[in-house]
């Protein structure tokens, strides 16, 4: 599946000092990994996020949010937020950073 080269451009910017941040290909998209977990990414347009299953529950009162199934089953710490949920770069770093803190909660992966 392609995914938005624009909104790539985007995290990548926000993403591009921060240590323990890389990037790879995964879900059918781009995914970001902090210390080696999967932490953000895009799949078509939609951003997706991983903020364990507290954060996901907490998330999904949120506007344009929605449960990530690509697998047909929700999977319960991560989630979609559509495009009209981070037009703004303010809402772009706020989920992202959502996501990093998430990431940097579980121990590093070798």
């Amino acid at each position: 599946m392609a995914f938005d080269e624009g909104l790539a451009a985007r995290l990548r910017e926000y993403l591009n000092d921060r240590s323990g941040v890389e990037e790879r290909r995964m879900f059918g998209g781009l995914a970001f990994l902090v210390n080696g977990h999967m932490s953000c990414g895009i799949n078509g347009t939609s951003l997706m996020l991983r903020l364990g299953k507290q954060g996901v529950d907490a998330a999904l009162q949120e506007p344009h949010t929605r449960p990530m199934d690509f697998t047909g089953r929700p999977l319960s710490t991560m989630l979609y937020v559509d495009p009209d949920g981070f037009q703004e770069d303010a809402d772009l770093a706020a989920w992202i950073d959502r996501a990093v803190a998430f990431g940097r909660s579980l121990p590093p992966k070798d």
